[in-house]
């Protein structure tokens, strides 16, 4: 006789590495710095991680910050997302893709 556990198997879940959340985290502060970002969400779920950036906690995310291996070998596994669902940017390399965020930075000095 077998026993089988109630409990299901335990999943793989996808996660930020800390290079790449180095590179998140970065930008992260600069705009906070600037005022424009307040608070901040990670998800790791089976297939795709998350980090929703928010102006205010109650809001939905001004932006996501996707990460989803299944893609690597297709449109490229990191996707920027803006609040309607737009995809912003896509690609394989991080810091490419979170250029489209680094433009929010700059500003008309007067």
């Amino acid at each position: 006789m077998t026993f089988q556990s109630p409990m299901p198997a335990h999943r793989e879940t996808v996660a930020f590495h800390r290079t790449e959340l180095s590179s998140i985290l970065s930008i992260y502060g600069r705009m906070v710095a600037a005022g424009e970002w307040r608070d901040y969400g990670i998800s790791c779920l089976r297939d795709v991680a998350i980090f929703s950036v928010f102006r205010r906690t109650a809001e939905v995310p001004l932006y996501r910050i996707e990460k989803r291996p299944a893609l690597r070998n297709r449109q490229g596994q990191y996707a920027v997302i803006g609040m309607e669902g737009q995809v912003l940017k896509r690609g394989s390399d991080l810091r490419q893709v979170l250029r489209v965020l680094e433009r929010k930075l700059i500003r008309v000095v007067d």
